[in-house]
């Protein structure tokens, strides 16, 4: 998507919210999910129509863990890392999550077809070890029962195209 597009985009999101920074997060809720993220651009037009410096958009885009500054995979993939996770196993379903998709804790695949986080907690302490793919939670999951998740997701990945 080039400039001109992001530009008319968020133009037409500015549109339909009313002004005042009291409207910054739901604004930045509709930006994010138009595009998947939160474009440089569109937080510098958002900045200009709420009379907004990009730094002060920035500090509360980075506060709330829902906001995403770099584009993420089409699945994205959270990782608990909270303490009932990680004593039942979280690192190991992490480890073996980096093994069969070839990303790291952060990082978004080249094709944008996977995107890997962790978080301190999802909510779902009595399923751990879990994760989610994009909305869906994945509990009690093995080191074993990951790489069979990941390998099929893998595989039709492959078969898609």
């Amino acid at each position: 998507m080039d400039a001109q597009e992001i530009k008319t985009a968020v133009a037409e999101i500015l549109a339909r919210h009313s002004n005042g920074e009291a409207k910054l997060v739901p604004i930045l809720l509709a930006v994010q999910e138009h595009f998947g993220y939160l474009p440089p651009e569109a937080v510098q037009q958002v900045g200009e129509h709420l009379r907004m410096s990009p730094g002060q958009i920035y500090s509360v885009a980075s506060f709330y863990t829902h906001f995403k500054l770099k584009p993420i995979g089409r699945r994205h993939i959270t990782v608990c890392r909270g303490t009932a996770c990680h004593i039942r196993g979280a690192p190991q379903v992490l480890e073996e999550i980096t093994k069969v998709i070839g990303i790291n804790e952060g990082e978004t695949a080249k094709d944008m077809e996977f995107s890997l986080e962790t978080v301190a907690c999802i909510g779902c302490c009595a399923l751990a070890p879990a994760l989610k793919i994009n909305e869906q939670v994945h509990g009690n999951i093995s080191p074993r029962e990951t790489r069979t998740l990941f390998s099929a997701l893998k595989k039709g990945e492959k078969n898609a195209r």
